[in-house]
């Protein structure tokens, strides 16, 4: 039964493929101008655009305030988002549908409850947000600047794409699901133990190798050395190179690699 269920899986994923193939033409003027995919090999290249391909398939574009979602617009989330799965699963990114944008950042004005049982008025404005089992909402504006010039640790998709990686667990607890080979314990201790020090470093006013919204939460933390894993690996595994290669055994990317072979 199970191979039968995997041939039909396989059938209907080449249909897909042959059916709604992102024109090349338009695929590559788009990724072309996205700094974070040209140390990409060609296989490697050709494997992003066979995810994004099928993860527009999947999902629903979802503009607000008037805003027009164009297929470049729609290429440049998906490109970004598949880099992530580039040697995981699109299965990854499954039980939810929507991707929702808005012109510029948006508001929130709401009551949340914290672990603790404390409910916290929020009123702040966002780039991005991921929701549970619910869409991903980005400002239009800030994924164009994040994306269309390297911005060193700041990529919005990137980042509320590693939530949704996140909270296949249940929730964004900085504990996506790990591989059978990845001993929780090593990552719980290696991540811990770098938030721990990210947080002595802002609380006693030193200079932190992030972005201190890393220090909000380990889902926070989680998402944002995601950020570096992917935009800036460098600076990520010069200031902490034991979170560098959890991330590289976890996303299955030697990101650091590729930046040196781009550069040699």
């Amino acid at each position: 039964m199970l191979n039968i269920i995997n041939l039909i899986k396989r059938s209907l994923t080449r249909r897909i493929l042959r059916k709604h193939a992102i024109a090349f033409n338009e695929w590559h003027d788009v990724t072309r101008r996205i700094p974070v995919l040209q140390c990409l090999s060609t296989t490697e290249k050709v494997r992003l655009r066979y995810l994004s391909t099928l993860f527009l398939y999947k999902k629903t574009f979802v503009g607000v305030k008037n805003l027009e979602i164009t297929n470049a617009m729609q290429i440049t989330i998906a490109s970004q988002a598949c880099l992530q799965i580039l040697n995981l699963n699109i299965d990854s990114f499954n039980g939810w549908v929507e991707i929702i944008i808005y012109p510029s950042a948006f508001r929130v004005n709401r009551n949340i409850t914290s672990a603790d049982g404390l409910v916290h008025h929020e009123n702040k404005s966002l780039s991005g947000e991921a929701w549970d089992r619910g869409p991903v909402i980005l400002s239009w504006d800030n994924v164009q600047h994040e994306s269309y010039r390297l911005q060193a640790g700041h990529n919005v998709v990137i980042h509320e794409f590693a939530h949704k990686l996140d909270m296949l667990n249940g929730r964004a607890n900085g504990m996506p699901p790990l591989h059978p080979n990845m001993p929780i314990q090593i990552w719980s201790k290696t991540l811990s133990q770098a938030y721990d020090l990210l947080n002595q470093k802002i609380d006693n006013f030193q200079h932190s190798y992030i972005n201190s919204y890393a220090s909000t939460n380990p889902g926070e933390f989680f998402a944002v050395i995601s950020e570096y894993f992917f935009t800036a690996p460098d600076i990520l595994f010069q200031y902490c190179p034991e979170v560098y290669e959890q991330l590289k055994q976890y996303y299955r990317q030697d990101t650091l690699q590729r930046l040196k072979n781009r550069d040699h």
